[in-house]
This record gives C-alpha cells, structure tokens and sequence, in this order.
C-alpha cells in the first residue's frame, strides 16, 4: 500500500512539473493564435476571396486580442 501512494505522489509531481517546464495549458499569445489561424487559412481555403476573408478574419482578431 505504501508503494502505491509513493507511485501516485511521483506520478502527480512529475505530471506538475511537466506543465511548468513545458508551458503546458497555458493561453497562446496572440502572435501564436495569428500564426496558427493563417496555417488553417492556408490549408482550408482554394479560392482567393476566401483565403483573404479568412486572412482578414485572423488580422481583426489579432487586433482584437492585442486590444486586451
């Protein structure tokens, strides 16, 4: 019994430790989720009007974010 509750201490520490080294489950910055929104621009849109109104649309919430 006192080894399991050791494993799950370790466990819970190294899963802590984790996300502070790695950053994980922080918000993006704004540049990140700009960056990411243009990659999916890129990716989802074959017609030249809907590439620049989903380029246009990443730029407004850029602004947006920067705003805050």
């Amino acid at each position: 019994m006192k080894g399991f509750i050791v494993l799950v201490v370790a466990l819970a520490v190294g899963y802590y430790a984790f996300k502070a080294l790695t950053g994980a489950g922080e918000r993006p910055s704004c540049r990140e989720s700009f960056n990411e929104c243009m990659k999916i621009c890129r990716r989802t849109t074959t017609e030249a009007p809907a590439a620049q109104g989903c380029q246009e649309a990443c730029q407004r919430d850029q602004a947006a974010c920067e705003r805050k």
